[in-house]
């Protein structure tokens, strides 16, 4: 398996950024890491042992960038407008330095995203944010309130970055009706501490008209890797 490293200096964080790519072709597929993970949390955990076949096979070219959790949503030595500014930082670094990485190797037609427990909340709010540059979003157990990050405090920032809370209020069709060509997946398990969030997350999108797939795992399944790898294997 064709396996790279990769390391930029990042204008909108102001520092190195690492990332690692597997695979050589295939549909290109972003990977944000759980709360605090680094970029080689994916390889770590057993979730490319998993996909193997399918990105040995050019079919799937995952693509695992850092975090900087512990800089924004994580850091409570700051106040949480800093926290937010941090993340929308980490956004931009996504869209405007990290997609043009992915077109520069891949050049396939659309892009999904994924993650699982914290980076499935990362995954969502990206492409909910950015529907005409996500066409598949695949959440893992994914946890998508950040109120619990702020100690009270919310501005519009928050707000815009707060799923449950700004897609309640969408109402603009050009967001809408890219939310509805978009594979929205929201995966949980019937023990997952995160069933609830994605039970909530899923009749949002069903109120405004969106598709998206509840896959609610039974065998006592909870919030944990071993779960996470059968599940990459049947969505990607």
């Amino acid at each position: 398996m064709n396996r790279e490293f990769h390391r930029a200096y990042s204008q909108q964080l102001q520092r190195d950024m690492d990332a690692l790519v597997f695979g050589h072709a295939g549909h290109p597929l972003v990977v944000f890491p759980t709360s605090m993970g680094k970029f080689f949390e994916y390889e770590d955990r057993g979730m490319i042992r998993a996909l193997a076949p399918k990105i040995e096979a050019g079919e799937l070219q995952v693509f695992c960038p850092d975090a900087v959790d512990t800089e924004s949503w994580y850091n409570k030595g700051v106040h949480p407008r800093v926290r937010v500014m941090r993340h929308i930082q980490y956004e931009n670094y996504i869209l405007q330095e990290f997609l043009p990485f992915i077109r520069w190797k891949n050049q396939s037609r659309g892009l999904a995203v994924t993650g699982c427990s914290f980076g499935g909340y990362q995954a969502l709010n990206f492409a909910l944010k950015h529907p005409d540059a996500v066409t598949q979003c695949i959440s893992m157990g994914g946890a998508f309130d950040i109120h619990q990050f702020l100690d009270g405090y919310y501005d519009d920032d928050c707000y815009f970055n707060n799923p449950p809370d700004f897609l309640q209020n969408m109402n603009d069709d050009w967001f809408l009706n890219r939310y509805r060509q978009m594979k929205i997946v929201l995966a949980t398990g019937e023990w997952d501490m995160c069933l609830d969030q994605n039970i909530k997350m899923s009749h949002l999108l069903d109120a405004k008209g969106v598709p998206n797939w509840l896959d609610i795992w039974g065998d006592h399944s909870q919030h944990d890797w071993p779960w996470w790898q059968m599940m990459a294997v049947k969505y990607f």
